[in-house]
């Protein structure tokens, strides 16, 4: 295996760029009229999101809140969103910020209460938070876990976001334990190959899964954004980690053909078609994807390439902020939270306009069928203070808008 990843992977011949972050300007406002955004109030209203869907009893985040009749009413827990939140109130923390909750009880229990692991997704994702907040325990972790065992029996679902994770989490090991894990390179490059067969020569990667069933012929040939995006992001890194040059350049054709199917008012679509690259099914649109995932990945290719993408992830960010379908401004400070998504009113629109693509039948929804989906899950928040956290709350940060135009 050794041998084979130096066959398939070239050496980095040049440095990684320093920090790609827009310019060093007060605030980040819409400049267009209408409504603003700052990068401050959205990390702000973030970790005010947080606080509200913590759990402390559980030491969990809850799965998600609803709006309804008599208010915000909360919804079990998640080990997954615990996580991510983590993940992101890490990277606030490193701002010099104060956090507004104690994350320690929440952090012990994630590392402790291992057995809530149920797949090489979820051991990559926790591998990926050990790594960046506890990496004194990184090598006790994974000699809990065999990792090449997780990828040869995961091998055979081969999904991309479980793998993406997977081996973010395992570059990330290595950012912070590059001599005490040498032995990761060859589980990573096997992982690495695996994600490298879900993608098409137009840059979209499939969901994939098992090919044996009729029922994962879509999941094969169509892709979320989020595989998009956590691809992306899985590939920067491991390119950084283990300095390889060849997983950049499957993350640059899928980002570009990512932006290059983005919508008119900043949208990242929903599912994409790998065989011909174009979007399979336009909704829901989801917060957490305009202002969290594609800012995440974007800006870490673009740290790892030099590629600026900061207009796309500008567009992005004004679509939550009522430069969207309804005109509708979905950051509710009064809540707390920022809405989870627009989506077709009819729950069987999305998988209809798959099915229409598949047939080659086109079948966009109408905007007065859409509709905001008054829920938020801490998955989103997580993701937005890992994007943009380091950046605190103060209005003495980046202006993205003006090295954006």
């Amino acid at each position: 295996m050794a041998q084979q990843s130096e066959s398939r992977m070239a050496v980095l011949s040049r440095p990684f760029p320093e920090d790609q972050f827009p310019g060093r300007r007060e605030g980040v406002k819409e400049s267009e009229g209408g409504a603003q955004i700052k990068i401050p109030a959205l990390n702000s209203l973030a970790l005010r999101s947080l606080a509200c869907l913590y759990n402390k009893k559980e030491k969990l985040f809850c799965h998600s809140v609803a709006l309804t009749e008599s208010g915000l009413q909360s919804e079990g827990t998640s080990w997954e969103g615990t996580v991510i939140a983590l993940l992101g109130l890490q990277h606030f923390a490193e701002s010099g910020n104060a956090l507004p909750i104690d994350i320690t009880p929440i952090r012990e229990f994630i590392l402790e209460e291992t057995s809530l692991v149920k797949g090489v997704g979820d051991l990559g994702l926790l591998t990926w938070y050990t790594a960046v907040c506890a990496p004194e325990r990184v090598a006790a972790l994974l000699r809990k876990f065999d990792c090449r065992k997780a990828i040869e029996s995961d091998s055979r679902r081969a999904e991309t976001n479980g793998l993406s994770w997977f081996l973010a989490g395992l570059a990330h090991a290595r950012l912070a334990c590059p001599r005490l894990l040498p032995e990761l390179t060859d589980v990573a490059v096997e992982t690495y190959h695996l994600l490298q067969d879900l993608q098409s020569e137009n840059g979209i990667f499939g969901h994939g899964g098992p090919q044996r069933f009729v029922g994962q012929i879509f999941p094969n040939r169509y892709g979320t954004f989020a595989d998009q995006i956590h691809a992306i992001y899985a590939l920067s890194t491991f390119a950084r980690a283990f300095e390889i040059e060849e997983p950049l350049e499957m993350a640059l054709n899928c980002a570009n053909a990512m932006c290059a199917q983005q919508g008119e008012l900043g949208q990242w679509w929903f599912r994409y078609d790998k065989r011909t690259g174009c979007v399979a099914s336009h909704y829901p649109v989801y917060s957490a994807h305009q202002d969290g995932l594609a800012p995440m990945a974007l800006l870490a290719l673009g740290e790892a390439t030099g590629q600026n993408f900061h207009k796309q992830i500008w567009k992005g960010l004004k679509w939550i902020a009522a430069q969207n379908e309804l005109a509708a401004d979905l950051r509710s400070p009064n809540q707390a939270v920022i809405w989870d998504s627009i989506e077709p009113r009819r729950r069987a629109t999305e998988y209809w306009e798959t099915a229409c693509n598949y047939l080659r039948v086109s079948s966009e929804p109408q905007v007065k069928n859409l509709r905001i989906r008054y829920e938020a899950r801490p998955q989103h928040f997580g993701w937005l203070l890992y994007a943009f956290g380091k950046k605190g709350t103060s209005n003495s940060r980046l202006d993205f808008a003006q090295r954006a135009g």
